[in-house]
């Protein structure tokens, strides 16, 4: 079995405009804003892996932290600050050279300095030596010699990143409750995500409110089912749409600990109100936890609340899958958190999704299922090429993942790849997973 660790968080933080989407930018080598290939799934990264001298971390981008602001300003920055305190492993404060020392870098630092992390001060848009000398001044906030960068022209970015990586704690191998099978449960606030996890402990484990946006932060409940299977539920703060965020700033900060949730998940339960049915909101978590690899469940809760006629069940599931068809292959449950309705059934469906996931198909039968899928139907000529597929062997899962070989890569057209994964989940099942595939040159006598 093979699951993607989750890697430790480096979060930027300082006021507005100080220069940290351009240093998340240059650190990562692009503009991050991806549109997924998954129809109806875009969306704008704030966090992105990425490594140095060997060792990884996810750098996260968080919105600027305005003391200014008239609503109830000292709140949220405590707030938003307590969030990169709990979260991150490394804290870049980012401060503006050019500017001078404000009273908000002062506020800011006051919290950052009752927290028990590693504190990176930045002095960003020091573009010339001469302008060192504007940093001395930050001395005064008492985190630290302060480190000159110039984020835009690119200047001291390999000692920040130096000074990062030997402040991010040592890789302890297995991540903590490594033996227990991963479960997130994700979703738009309000569509009853604690409630279920407090039904399936049995116990009030996690604040349940009205509110949306309680859950700020994904929490880890392990516990060892009657089954004699351990879990960890992971619950997850509710993923809104940006015109829906009063402010942006705190907001985004917590969907990252969802996505990150999503990223150290073995199943995602994604969660959807029946009360509304799929929303474009529903569709970009979906969307997340395939492109993440993610085996996952569709549960549909307050099923109790929906007034029903003779197949009002079946017809939901089939629109359930039209709008969600990029996961078709995920199971469907119609659920009532707040009753227990069909909730007993959810740990035995994430046994059987988990145990698809983890498949692993003897190279013989694999080929012959591939070997039989190109005699039933041949892939199209491109430029005058067919493509053929040699051989085939399964290299990993979580999820199910193949190398082909092949005569040409660029031969692979969309629709005949997902032909192929037809014939698969056809043959060998693989409920509820995403399945992917490598392609690699290799000449027929070989």
């Amino acid at each position: 079995m093979s699951r993607i660790k989750s890697l430790p968080i480096v979060a930027i933080i300082g006021r507005p405009n100080v220069g940290k989407s351009t240093f998340f930018n240059a650190i990562i080598g692009r503009r991050i804003s991806i549109v997924e290939d998954t129809p109806g799934v875009t969306r704008d990264r704030i966090y992105a892996d990425t490594s140095w001298t060997g060792r990884g971390f996810t750098l996260v981008d968080t919105g600027g932290i305005d003391t200014q602001s008239e609503d109830v300003f000292l709140s949220q920055m405590r707030f938003q600050a307590q969030l990169a305190i709990e979260t991150a492993e490394v804290i870049l404060f980012f401060v503006d050279a050019r500017d001078g020392l404000m009273h908000q870098d002062e506020e800011i630092a006051h919290m950052l300095r009752q927290a028990d992390k590693p504190i990176i001060l930045v002095a960003n848009k020091v573009d010339s030596e001469k302008q060192e000398d504007n940093i001395y001044e930050y001395y005064s906030l008492g985190l630290g010699d302060p480190m000159p960068i110039s984020s835009a022209n690119l200047l001291g970015l390999g000692d920040l990143l130096d000074s990062i990586v030997s402040k991010l704690p040592e890789d302890s191998g297995d991540d903590e409750h490594s033996n227990a099978v991963q479960v997130a449960i994700v979703g738009r606030p309000n569509v009853g995500k604690s409630s279920l996890v407090n039904k399936l402990l049995g116990e009030n484990r996690v604040m349940v409110s009205d509110i949306p946006g309680t859950t700020r932060d994904a929490i880890d409940t392990p516990f060892e089912h009657e089954n004699g299977t351990v879990y960890n539920l992971i619950d997850t703060a509710g993923i809104r749409k940006k015109r829906a965020i009063e402010d942006a700033s705190i907001e985004r900060y917590s969907v990252i600990r969802s996505f990150a949730a999503i990223r150290r998940a073995d199943i995602v339960l994604i969660m959807i109100d029946a009360n509304d049915g799929v929303t474009q909101q529903d569709a970009k978590i979906a969307g997340i936890a395939k492109d993440e690899g993610k085996a996952s469940i569709i549960v549909v809760n307050k099923w109790d609340m929906l007034d029903k006629v003779t197949g009002t069940l079946e017809n939901y599931q089939k629109e359930v899958l039209e709008k969600l068809n990029f996961i078709n292959y995920s199971p469907v449950m119609f659920i009532s958190a707040l009753t227990g309705q069909r909730t007993h059934t959810i740990f035995e469906t994430i046994d059987r999704v988990y145990a698809q996931a983890g498949k692993l198909i003897p190279t013989g039968l694999l080929n012959d299922c591939i070997g039989e899928a190109q005699l039933n139907l041949q892939a199209p000529f491109i430029g005058g090429k067919r493509l053929r597929i040699y051989y085939a062997t399964q290299f990993g899962s979580f999820p199910p993942s193949f190398l082909l070989f092949v005569n040409d890569e660029t031969l692979m057209h969309f629709s005949y790849g997902r032909y192929l994964e037809n014939q698969l989940r056809r043959s060998f099942g693989f409920e509820g997973t995403p399945i992917r595939f490598t392609l690699r040159e290799r000449k027929q006598e070989e």
